[in-house]
């Protein structure tokens, strides 16, 4: 089993929801996004993903978020947009292009700043 890992950001803005501080207030910040799957075997270039179709298929899903205010995304209508749910709205989302027999989301870490993050992972 092979573990292949890319990293990418984006900027948005959100405010939570339900919670008692500063973050409840409109404010954003430059995320970076950690995108891992596994990959069972290799194809005949020594590869379990190309690296290029890897970040494209996950920067679509990526981009959905880009220069937004997540509050809007309808995907989080009834959930605050934390870092929790956005990589898990980011597992869920990248799953569904990525996923077959060899290929296997494994993990998405989101950090909302250089010293605090949350990952999701099944």
């Amino acid at each position: 089993m092979y573990t292949l890992t890319i990293r990418t950001s984006f900027a948005a803005a959100h405010n939570l929801i339900n919670y008692q501080g500063d973050c409840e207030n409109l404010h954003g910040h430059n995320w970076k996004v950690e995108v891992a799957v596994t990959a069972r075997e290799l194809d005949k270039a020594g590869l379990g993903i190309d690296f290029k179709v890897l970040k494209l298929e996950a920067g679509s899903v990526i981009n959905e978020l880009d220069h937004k205010y997540i509050n809007e995304n309808p995907a989080f209508k009834d959930s605050s947009p934390s870092s929790e749910n956005i990589s898990k709205y980011l597992y869920e989302r990248i799953s569904k292009k990525l996923n077959n027999d060899n290929i296997k989301v494994q993990s998405i870490t989101v950090w909302e700043s250089d010293n605090a993050s949350a990952c999701y992972y099944e």
